[in-house]
């Protein structure tokens, strides 16, 4: 057995003691190098297999040729009747191996077996780190700070080294060589040069994190962190809830005398901290969320748009806004809810304006109403029921009045009957009021007026105005008929 084979297999041992990597994996891998290998060395193109002994450590190579019926390529092809010569067996389609391993391949294979074999240690070494750190996946790992460029600082974590983009560091925080940092591992990928680590200090699952190492109630799922809105470096806001009745949520989170929120601001070097509680209400979660500033009412202007206007008192307006809206920019992702801030006197104006446009809407509508003639409703279809009255500024002519029978009227009884039972012209009725010589015209043209529909007069009940003022016309309408009756 040649030493340098005995090497490789003893090299191929330790990598499955050392690094749990299978014979089988190097050997196979081994085989497809040595099969470049041989094509590259010796400028050969045709179809070739090398097989390597795990016992002996022999390397052979083997040209693999098809047999066919005619042979057109002798470096991929074999007829028929030569592949029967070697074996009366074979067949259209078989094939057949012709060793063509070269007298001085082994020191190739070495070099190639040395070469795979590395190859095999740094994947190995890749996987075996890309799966002990991956599990750290989202959550908090403390490492040392070992270089920093324009774009990233490189923090060391031992067996891998993690790259901390600018957008995920803190502004204005500066860090120094061997500094140790607590940072939220983002990201753990495979590469080609290996697995990369991304982590970060502006997220705020980093504060979440953060939280749930210095208050025991959160990491054991007593309190809950419903939300988390932040400006890192500057201002965040944390919404919780307890789970537990006689827990409170906020002083949990703050600590006694503020010791356990202090440790987390000093980590993050002064950020400002907003704990407020989480209520399943909107209004009043909303109401806490814009904490410190106080909330005078909560109005919803259009619940599927989530926007909401939070009035507040007219000398808290610039606390409830913020610098540069930062606190009314942070409760809004805080609750999800588009928040517009007004104070008690712009709200009461903005009220009355809006009165004033609905006011003026309803004009406009109503104007737009009466504009419409009885020929126009008529023409688009439009039903007028018995039961609304005749309006005050419709004309008798744009009225469908009934026909009079004077030979039936000799009296006011009967001029009574006659307006009760048909819907009667002025004209028709001017011409009753002759044939019974009564002069009456002026008194009639009132109670016509007020008589329009025969409905309206039989569905008022007797105490109604309109039906008493009808009464008192018709009996000032008999006293005329009997005096001028008298007199004649």
């Amino acid at each position: 057995m040649n030493e340098a084979n005995v090497d490789l297999i003893k090299a191929m041992q330790v990598l499955e003691e050392e690094k749990g990597i299978s014979p089988e994996v190097v050997k196979e891998a081994l085989e497809s190098a040595l099969v470049l290998a041989y094509k590259k060395n010796y400028d050969q193109a045709q179809n070739v297999e090398v097989n390597f002994d795990m016992e002996t450590g022999a390397i052979k190579v083997y040209s693999v040729k098809e047999v066919v019926e005619t042979n057109f390529d002798r470096t991929l092809e074999i007829s028929i009747e030569e592949a029967m010569e070697i074996n009366p067996h074979y067949e259209i389609g078989d094939y057949i191996k012709f060793e063509v391993t070269p007298d001085d391949f082994g020191r190739i294979a070495t070099q190639t077996a040395k070469h795979v074999i590395l190859q095999r240690l740094r994947e190995a070494e890749r996987e075996s780190v890309y799966e002990e750190y991956v599990q750290y996946e989202d959550e908090i790992m403390t490492g040392t700070v070992d270089r920093q460029d324009q774009r990233f600082v490189y923090i060391d974590f031992g067996r891998i080294e993690a790259v901390m983009p600018q957008r995920e560091q803190i502004p204005g925080e500066q860090y120094e060589m061997d500094d140790r940092i607590k940072v939220y591992v983002s990201k753990v990928d495979k590469t080609n040069r290996g697995p990369q680590m991304v982590v970060s200090r502006s997220q705020p699952e980093f504060l979440k994190r953060l939280f749930e190492q210095e208050v025991p109630e959160i990491y054991e799922g007593i309190v809950e962190i419903m939300s988390i809105a932040r400006e890192a470096g500057d201002r965040s806001k944390i919404a919780v809830r307890s789970r537990d009745n006689q827990i409170d949520p906020v002083g949990t989170c703050v600590g006694q005398g503020g010791s356990r929120v202090n440790a987390i601001v000093r980590e993050l070097n002064g950020e400002n901290m907003d704990i407020v509680e989480y209520n399943e209400d909107p209004a009043i979660f909303i109401e806490n969320a814009m904490s410190p500033s106080q909330v005078v009412d909560v109005v919803f202007e259009d619940t599927e748009e989530n926007s909401v206007i939070v009035v507040v008192p007219d000398y808290q307006l610039s606390l409830a806004i913020g610098k540069k809206g930062q606190n009314a920019r942070l409760a809004a992702r805080l609750t999800g809810y588009r928040i517009d801030i007004k104070s008690e006197t712009d709200y009461a104006e903005y009220l009355a304006e809006k009165e004033t446009e609905e006011v003026e809407e309803a004009l406009d509508q109503a104007d737009d109403s009466t504009d419409l003639t009885i020929d126009e409703i008529e023409s688009e279809e439009t039903i007028l029921t018995d039961d609304i009255p005749v309006e005050a500024d419709e004309t008798f002519e744009e009225v469908t009045y009934g026909t009079v029978d004077t030979d039936s009227v000799e009296s006011s009884e009967d001029l009574m009957r006659v307006n009760d039972e048909e819907n009667t012209s002025p004209e028709e009725m001017e011409e009753v009021i002759g044939d019974l010589e009564i002069d009456r015209e002026q008194d009639y043209d009132e109670l016509v007026e007020e008589t329009t529909y025969d409905e309206y007069v039989e569905e008022t009940s007797i105490d109604d105005p309109v039906e008493q003022d009808t009464e008192s016309l018709l009996d000032e309408n008999d006293e005329i008929v009997e005096e001028q009756l008298e007199s004649e």
